[in-house]
């Protein structure tokens, strides 16, 4: 859906929803210029791309296997083919694109990491934090905080899939001042009740309006390797309703909304009520802290 036209001092968001073959790298890369070529046509400025868009997910069935899989499609940030991409693909487009892809760390360990690529080159990299699954027998988790860009247009903040889910991590990009948060991310399919949503997608619907911030889910399709996806891909708005999406369906997509992010700056809700100004932080400090007795 082609929002550009909806009016000034608005920018236009899209997320690409693609088909992903694993271990074919140039594949996956050609697959993402084309749905940048089509955002780029609509006045995007903003493109979010899946997770490990450039490898694939689902590698080897045994922990060795998949991890030499893995080591054989990274790189590092420094020398990545993909980020290169992205920076020529943004300075072609005269935009910023966001997207996950597969690092190989200088300390020798892999990460499933995501970064905010423009025209002067990589704004930022963030290594997924919240493991899912058998991502824990390959990835090394990350150890810091999403971060927060301040573009030309906006103030993204960036996270990939399950780190979405955990309310906490959302929140200290909104504290950060987050305008939006892109998200990179794989969804596994499962079943979900008739005339319902998958619980992704509304977790993302929840992280938005408890925030008052954009948040911007590209998700990806295409069976791989016996595994398929919930092609959840969606753009919702600070009120936690969708402004595109989601697809749920099979097939690659783009989607696009024109977002007028500094909506996202005020969290003030009807009556005397502020999202972040009501907060009582000194009562949740239990929210952080370790309590082994809960975990066994």
């Amino acid at each position: 859906m082609d929002r550009s036209q909806d009016g000034p001092g608005l920018t236009v968001i899209a997320v690409a929803q693609l088909a992903i073959t694993v271990g074919e790298p140039e594949v996956n890369r050609q697959a993402a210029a084309g749905a940048v070529a089509e955002a780029a046509a609509t006045g995007a400025r903003l493109v979010v791309l899946p997770e490990l868009c450039d490898s694939g997910y689902v590698f080897g069935n045994v922990a060795r296997q998949a991890a030499a899989e893995a080591l054989g499609l990274a790189s590092p940030a420094a020398d990545s083919v993909t980020l290169r991409h992205w920076r020529s693909l943004a300075d072609a487009h005269q935009l910023v694109i966001v997207g996950g892809f597969c690092e190989l760390g200088a300390d020798g360990r892999l990460y499933n990491s995501a970064a905010v690529v423009d025209a002067s080159g990589t704004r930022a990299v963030y290594r997924k934090v919240h493991l899912w699954d058998s991502e824990k027998l390959v990835f090394t988790p990350g150890d810091a905080p999403p971060p927060v860009v301040d573009l030309t247009f906006g103030r993204v903040a960036l996270m990939i899939c399950y780190d979405l889910e955990f309310p906490e991590w959302v929140r200290l990009a909104a504290l950060d001042g987050a305008d939006l948060v892109a998200a990179p991310v794989n969804w596994p399919a499962y079943s979900w009740p008739a005339g319902e949503r998958p619980a992704e997608v509304i977790k993302a619907q929840a992280a938005a309006a408890t925030n008052g911030v954009f948040v911007a889910v590209a998700d990806r399709c295409q069976i791989e390797r016996g595994v398929s996806w919930i092609s959840g891909s969606v753009i919702v708005g600070p009120d936690g309703y969708p402004l595109d999406g989601p697809v749920l369906a099979d097939r690659p997509a783009v989607l696009t909304a024109a977002c007028d992010l500094t909506r996202a700056r005020d969290k003030r809700l009807a009556g005397d009520n502020d999202l972040l100004g009501d907060r009582r932080p000194e009562l949740y400090a239990g929210v952080s802290e370790v309590d082994l007795t809960r975990a066994t």
